[in-house]
């Protein structure tokens, strides 16, 4: 990759992190993001830092082997960077994981509940059902492993007592998954309040699914199914 695609993409790395930061999703220094580039290092927040305060020159670049290549002094990557290892280890296709605390979508986290009801159909064709990894404390090496055995089938996973993780093809495709799992969990909440959701026939969720085909990059969780 050339340099100017190297600062282009540290810049939108600080224009996500920005985005998380003014919708809510993160408070303080919470959340991480990683974009993977063609060379097979990674780009990646770092630690203790706003994403509301982000700058290119903070951002760190990492290899595979959890090793520094670059960073500026007095920044370090993120203790959570483990579990973005694994995402890029886990699916060849992923190249960029944004990790944030979504209220709602932690919510859900906390309470350990599944968002599976195949209620919204715009989640349905873009997000799949997000499952709720084990418990691990962040930034351990059990962090990783708990996230591991969803991988293959879910782009959504929520970290009980934690937060939200998502992946993508790219950094917009892996954010835009956190705002649409942030808005299916606020939905799903205020449905609960009102009553509960109304069903979606099975056959038309096949539908749904089927469409998802034509999304650049479907999530491959549209083979399992909670009926």
């Amino acid at each position: 990759m050339k340099i100017d695609e190297t600062v282009e993409l540290k810049k939108k790395i600080c224009e996500i992190g920005y985005y998380l930061w003014q919708r809510g999703m993160v408070a303080a220094n919470d959340g991480n993001i990683s974009v993977m580039l063609d060379d097979g290092t990674i780009l990646t927040t770092p630690s203790g830092v706003s994403k509301s305060r982000l700058m290119p020159k903070m951002i760190c670049r990492m290899n595979a082997e959890n090793e520094i290549i670059e960073c500026e002094e007095g920044y370090r990557p993120s203790s959570e960077f483990k579990m973005h290892l694994r995402c890029y280890k886990e699916r060849k296709e992923i190249k960029a994981v944004v990790h944030a605390h979504p209220p709602f979508a932690t919510a859900f986290a906390v309470a350990g509940k599944a968002l599976d009801d195949y209620s919204l159909s715009e989640a349905i064709m873009t997000l799949g059902s997000v499952p709720v990894a084990p418990f691990a404390v962040p930034g351990s090496e059990d962090v990783p492993e708990s996230i591991a055995p969803f991988l293959q089938y879910h782009d959504a996973i929520l970290l009980a007592n934690h937060g939200a993780l998502t992946v993508g093809v790219d950094l917009e495709q892996a954010y835009y998954r956190m705002e649409t799992l942030e808005h299916y969990a606020k939905t799903a909440i205020a449905v609960k309040v009102i009553g509960g959701a109304s069903v979606i026939p099975k056959e038309k969720i096949m539908e749904c699914c089927e469409l998802s085909k034509s999304y650049p990059v479907r999530h491959p969780g549209y083979k399992k199914y909670n009926f």
